[in-house]
């Protein structure tokens, strides 16, 4: 019996372990109220940028997520994280011929119980570009992106922001 005990120990720590998020210092997520309602990850790939999004206290359904030029998350409309990352001056959208930003990431799902947990990658994106004199922020929207439409996908208000900090991809 104590063998089984140590045994399912041992693989539920292993499990756990395996599923734990990758990316840097989590950086506090917060809603227009300015209360953190979760955290983001971020760190380099090969491929690009990679974000760990976990938060709690959303709306069910997709929305979308956009990495915003300026590292500012002021409640409660977070305009002042200014617009999309876009240092080549494209259209917004995945789907949009003369797009995407840069900063255009795919939509997440939360939960019916308003939990989010998500990992997405910003293809070709570099911390040291994002993380400029005047940052970052990741912005998650009130509605899903359509992926076309310029300037921001009809993906409505912005609900939540993080700012990128430097020094947030090293673990």
């Amino acid at each position: 019996m104590r063998r089984f005990t140590l045994l399912l120990t041992l693989l539920v720590t292993a499990c756990a372990t395996a599923q734990e998020p990758q990316g840097g210092a989590p950086m506090p997520l917060v809603n227009g109220a300015g209360q953190q309602i979760g955290t983001v990850r971020a760190w380099q790939t090969a491929g690009g940028v990679s974000f760990h999004i976990a938060a709690s206290g959303l709306t069910h359904g997709l929305h979308g997520v956009h990495v915003h030029s300026v590292g500012r998350c002021d409640p409660p409309d977070f305009a002042s994280a200014g617009p999309h990352w876009n240092p080549a001056g494209r259209q917004h959208g995945l789907n949009n011929p003369q797009g995407p930003h840069a900063g255009d990431l795919p939509n997440v799902e939360v939960a019916a119980n308003g939990v989010l947990g998500a990992t997405v990658v910003l293809p070709g994106a570099a911390m040291a570009n994002l993380l400029d004199a005047d940052g970052a922020a990741l912005v998650i929207h009130a509605q899903s992106d359509d992926y076309k439409t310029d300037p921001s996908g009809n993906s409505g208000a912005r609900i939540a922001c993080a700012v990128l900090r430097p020094g947030a991809e090293l673990r």
